[in-house]
């Protein structure tokens, strides 16, 4: 087993977009810049930001995002069957709207030569193993989970264009399974070995806004629930040995705003005890996110990463009030089943979250001297 897997600090993955990367993709779009001149900036912004992440001695190297536009959306777009469009309207965040890009499908769903494997070839060069051929540094892959996909498909006017290609949910669910089962065997072909799932499907199906909108629909949280787990275990079944798949559960990340809260309760029994991940990454930076006594349910061997430091302020949190947190989860769930890590990205998007670069890495090195004080 690698010895990054026995660190008990992590970061979920996105990073501050620099200036000069947001000026240089922004020029690409309006024509300005071809595409290999963008890609040689953010080959060298990446190549720093890796540099940035080693220096904060983070054990999972990632491209901190910076060739996306969105944390999920570009992602997506590189399956075969999927185009890029604009909506009306971007998705109602708690004090701000987003962007307004989403999906449509164009024929049926394949994964296979998803670009992100190119992308992930970058990032893997960084790697850095010891003398016995462990991991000092791992590359890790950050993508959507695939019920993050199958909920986009259905996201407002979507539906009835998904419809003319699926009108069996069944048969959508299994190719979007099959789709993530080919990226899974390419990355890890390319020497991937750990990807993180992110999810929001199940912070929304907690979330009492969604429900309203969902009344006299005939759904409910159990239906939903074991849709979001058939798809993500489906997706995840068969996956090459020695490929960790870990998920990040989100209740949304744009520009310091949130999108829904609720707590675990509902869900705990179908995500915790029942999917086929070895490691949650949970959000409880706030009162949004409930209590540690769902973590009851998750299944033994599996661990938690707790998201006590958020990413959405630059204030950075007591120690002590962290640490006693810490051992309050540790009452559900084994300590040594758990580690810290800010609450999500600080870049879900290109906008990027309300702090400063400096603010930024003075919370992940919080999280650092933490993870050194409870775990040693």
């Amino acid at each position: 087993m690698s010895n990054v897997r026995n660190i008990h600090f992590e970061a979920v993955g996105s990073y501050l977009r620099p200036a000069e990367l947001k000026e240089a993709r922004a020029k690409f779009a309006d024509g300005k810049i071809s595409a290999t001149d963008l890609r040689a900036v953010e080959d060298r912004l990446i190549t720093e930001v890796i540099s940035q992440q080693k220096a904060h001695r983070l054990p999972y190297i990632t491209d901190g995002e910076f060739r996306r536009s969105y944390w999920h959306l570009d992602f997506m777009w590189g399956f075969n069957g999927v185009e890029h469009i604009e909506l009306e309207h971007g998705y109602q965040f708690h004090g701000e709207e987003t962007t307004k890009g989403s999906i449509q499908l164009t024929g049926k769903i394949t994964g296979e030569n998803h670009p992100f494997i190119k992308d992930f070839l970058f990032v893997k060069q960084f790697e850095e193993l010891d003398a016995n051929g462990e991991y000092i540094f791992e590359a890790k892959q950050t993508v959507p989970a695939p019920a993050q996909f199958l909920a986009e498909l259905f996201r407002g006017k979507n539906a009835e264009n998904t419809r003319k290609f699926y009108p069996n949910t069944t048969q959508l669910i299994e190719d979007i399974a099959q789709a993530y089962r080919t990226f899974f065997q390419e990355i890890y072909a390319a020497g991937c070995r750990t990807v993180q799932l992110d999810d929001c499907t199940w912070g929304m199906i907690v979330d009492s806004d969604y429900w309203k909108a969902k009344v006299g629909t005939g759904f409910t949280l159990e239906q939903e629930a074991l849709q979001y787990l058939k798809v993500n275990n489906l997706a995840i079944e068969g996956k090459p040995e020695g490929l960790t798949i870990n998920t990040h559960v989100c209740r949304g990340n744009y520009h310091s705003c949130y999108a829904t809260k609720g707590a675990y309760d509902a869900v705990a029994p179908y995500l915790f005890a029942h999917e086929d991940v070895d490691t949650f990454y949970l959000e409880y930076d706030d009162e949004r996110s409930g209590g540690f006594e769902p973590l009851k349910y998750v299944a033994d061997g599996k661990k938690v990463v707790l998201g006590l430091v958020t990413s959405k302020s630059p204030v950075l949190e007591d120690k002590a009030t962290v640490i006693a947190r810490i051992r309050e989860a540790a009452r559900y769930i084994p300590l040594d089943r758990l580690s810290l890590s800010p609450q999500c990205g600080f870049a879900s998007c290109e906008i990027g979250n309300k702090l400063t670069d400096a603010e930024q890495w003075a919370k992940i090195d919080l999280v650092s001297e933490i993870s050194e004080e409870v775990w040693g």
